[in-house]
């Protein structure tokens, strides 16, 4: 194996494993911490140790910043994409929530195909993720295996937190020079911090707010989801979207279900039912179909380190 291609699979292993925890964080953040105030405080953390390294190790990150793009997209990912989710998830099992995330690619890719690149997707990545897709409505389907029902107001507000998401990666994947990404992505943390913050003052959720009531566990999982979820696995993703497909790079959204569920079983109790373990097999097969275009991960992986970056600077200021 070309040593050129560990960094892509490490990048995809952190995706997939990393964020598929960061469900279960969150359900242990909120527990004493209201949703949008624990996502602000996540990405405050994680903005200050970013700016503090940068600062420290490699200040010309933060110096000719396309500012209007990383606020812009910072907003759509972390302050509205994963501000939706971490509210839903007052009213909906982590499993759940991870599942219904997993329409992201979907959305990528039609987005994409709509009003970015207008390529039309080929047939083996739609029918991969249709076949993933399908994996993901077996689990759905058996709620008894991830642990709950879905409210329709928060499903909704984690519907409207997949759209935010897709249109973010794809302003991301246009407009983010690769010789400033780390810069980027603490713009990004900023502007998800003020938002969230400024969404927990709009909607009241410091009404009343009593800090002494906040336990331990919730603290450590702001840390973690700080340090793990978004400073490591958010400049992983921000890197390969500099060298992937968009739509590929997404196909973290189906397998962190996995991940989620699997947690769930193992953490909270939940049963996986032989449904949840089909879905799961299925899932994984379509996430193959739309990543190994040749005929095996080897044949992909040699494909890829072939290809050249191929991202440019947005061409306009407004997008």
């Amino acid at each position: 194996m070309n040593t050129r291609s560990l960094p892509v699979i490490a990048a995809y292993a952190c995706l997939y494993l990393v964020w598929g925890t960061t469900y279960l964080g969150i359900a242990f953040a909120i527990e004493t911490l209201p949703p949008f105030t624990s996502g602000g405080l996540r990405f405050a953390l994680a903005a200050i140790l970013m700016g503090l390294w940068l600062a420290v190790r490699a200040p010309d990150q933060l110096r000719g910043l396309p500012w209007k793009h990383a606020l812009l997209s910072g907003a759509l990912l972390g302050g509205m994409g994963n501000g939706l989710v971490v509210w839903a998830q007052q009213g909906l099992p982590s499993g759940i929530a991870a599942l219904v995330v997993s329409s992201i690619p979907v959305n990528v890719v039609l987005l994409d195909w709509l009003f970015f690149s207008r390529h039309a997707p080929s047939r083996r990545s739609l029918a991969g993720i249709g076949i993933a897709l399908a994996g993901v409505l077996t689990i759905v389907l058996d709620r008894y295996g991830v642990g709950g029902e879905a409210s329709p107001v928060y499903l909704g507000a984690i519907l409207c937190a997949t759209i935010a998401w897709s249109v973010g990666t794809l302003l991301q994947k246009r407009g983010t020079p690769p010789a400033r990404l780390l810069g980027v992505t603490f713009v990004q943390m900023l502007s998800a911090a003020g938002l969230q913050l400024g969404l927990g003052f709009a909607t009241g959720e410091w009404t009343g707010f009593d800090p002494g009531t906040v336990s331990a566990a919730s603290l450590i999982a702001v840390a973690y989801l700080a340090v793990f979820g978004s400073i490591i696995a958010l400049n992983c993703y921000v890197w390969l979207l500099t060298r992937e497909p968009a739509s590929k790079v997404a196909t973290y959204a189906l397998v962190n279900p996995i991940v989620a569920v699997v947690l769930g079983a193992l953490v909270l109790g939940e049963t996986l039912t032989p449904a949840v373990m089909l879905g799961a097999g299925l899932t994984l097969a379509g996430v193959a179909l739309v990543l190994f275009h040749g005929a095996s991960p080897l044949a992909f992986l040699r494909r890829r380190t072939r290809r050249p970056v191929a991202i440019q600077p947005a061409p306009c200021d407004g997008c």
